[in-house]
């Protein structure tokens, strides 16, 4: 038996190391730093920088920006978890008063409440917390822009509502909910809210000139969920491998696996939002992550759930080094120049004859499909030639699956027998699928014509 070894090809880190190289000179960064993890272990990291003799590693802090709203959608997950609301509660339920109380929780955690992108003038990331002290600072006089549920419109106020919301469900602040539900249990312990050595400092660099100009790094006060947070590329793997995975000291899998199924429609150019996570797609893949920045950084963060692949990039520089979309390319050369080892096929460990006589050929009027096996008796449906309606669907207790994507998503399959106890046909969300195509003598809707198949003559 052989495995894939844990460590990346010298071509590829010479790969990795080029392309940061490439991006830190034509993105005019005073410093970057990036990293890339593997099954949930860092097996790269690399910098680059202005400065000779002292560059940046993966344990230097930058700030993350709007990554922190990854987090603080977890702390919301966590009370939906644990019974103390509900993603479809109204927000006025919980933190009643801000004039944004019909949105609901999953509203502001997808941007689909319909509020503002942005805070009232003057431009909140540029200046202190201090400024917009409450929740109508940060709102405003015409918080909503749109009708709620409408669209997806990107909101940072939305986010502050939220951090707003776990403040008031768990008693404790922002800062303390997050330290002690994600950062200790996950050991991100060079994640904070404020910066500490060695961090790195935000810069401006001039558009026409080689010059930069120090970004100011205030504190945001109670817009803080929406993008308060420094972090380390190292600490960002620790979040990603999270991600991917779950941890039951944290969030479930099931639940991080709800955060990164999209909750809006797909915009323009293919990319979408989760619960507090953006999805992209792109080169036969699907990442999900977030991309984040304020004034002198920017950072990305990406996952490729199918590679066990993720990356991270961080560089200090307002603008002009597009670190979301850097951090997608590192993880691209990865996944092309060591695709993932699949793991050995298996056989199921137990068999179940009742469900293994339902696999086969099934047909819904006229088109054909396949059901087949899974694990935890689970079941996959797909069609023949891949033209029509497949999905994956999940075994319940009282004996029906329900769907898992797709047109199935959350609908019901269950077996309709005979009176013999023979199994008669599928039911699908009303869908009556046959052993035979229209097949006589089976329920189906309209019933079947008496004559049976005919030809031109006929």
């Amino acid at each position: 038996m052989t495995s894939l070894g844990e460590d990346l090809l010298p071509s590829t880190r010479r790969a990795l190391l080029h392309r940061i190289a490439v991006a830190q000179r034509d993105g005019r960064a005073p410093s970057l730093v990036a990293a890339v993890g593997r099954q949930g272990r860092t097996v790269w990291s690399g910098a680059r920088t202005c400065v000779d003799g002292h560059a940046p590693d993966a344990g230097t802090q930058y700030r993350i920006g709007s990554i922190t709203k990854t987090f603080t959608a977890v702390l919301v997950l966590r009370l939906r978890d644990e019974g103390l609301i509900d993603l479809d509660d109204p927000l006025e339920k919980h933190l009643p008063g801000t004039g944004v109380g019909g949105a609901t929780v999953r509203q502001l955690l997808c941007h689909s409440a319909g509020l503002g992108a942005e805070t009232p003038a003057p431009w909140w990331e540029r200046t202190p917390g201090s400024l917009r002290p409450e929740i109508a600072d940060v709102l405003g006089d015409r918080p909503q822009v749109h009708p709620a549920g409408h669209r997806h419109h990107y909101s940072n106020p939305g986010y502050t509502l939220l951090g707003s919301l776990v403040e008031a469900v768990r008693g404790v602040s922002w800062e303390e909910a997050l330290r002690r539900e994600i950062l200790e249990p996950l050991g991100m312990h060079r994640t904070t809210s404020a910066p500490v050595a060695p961090r790195a400092g935000g810069w401006a660099v001039h558009p026409w000139a080689d010059v930069m100009l120090s970004e100011p790094a205030e504190d945001l006060g109670i817009m803080a969920p929406a993008g308060q947070l420094w972090s380390t590329a190292e600490d960002l793997l620790r979040f990603a491998a999270f991600l991917t995975g779950g941890d039951d000291r944290v969030l479930s899998a099931s639940s991080v696996r709800e955060m990164r199924t999209p909750a809006v429609p797909v915009e323009a150019g293919g990319s979408g939002y989760g619960l507090g996570l953006q999805l992209v797609g792109g080169e036969g893949r699907v990442l999900f992550g977030h991309s984040g920045s304020l004034p002198g950084f920017v950072a990305g963060l990406w996952v490729c759930e199918e590679e066990d692949v993720a990356a991270v990039a961080l560089a200090n520089v307002t603008s002009g080094l597009p670190a979301a979309t850097l951090a997608a390319e590192l993880l691209g050369i990865v996944v092309e120049a060591e695709p993932r080892i699949p793991e050995p096929w298996r056989p199921l460990p137990e068999v179940d004859d009742e469900l293994l006589a339902l696999t086969g050929i099934w047909h819904w009027g006229p088109s054909t499909f396949t059901l087949s096996l899974a694990g935890d008796r689970g079941l996959q449906l797909a069609p023949i030639g891949g033209k029509g309606r497949g999905a994956a669907f999940t075994y319940r207790s009282d004996g029906t699956w329900t769907g898992q994507n797709d047109y199935y998503a959350g609908e019901t399959l269950r077996v309709v027998r005979r009176e013999d106890g023979s199994v008669d046909h599928l039911d699908l969300g009303s869908f009556v699928f046959t052993r035979e195509p229209y097949e006589a003598g089976a329920a189906v809707p309209g019933g079947v014509d008496a004559e049976g198949w005919r030809g031109l003559g006929g």
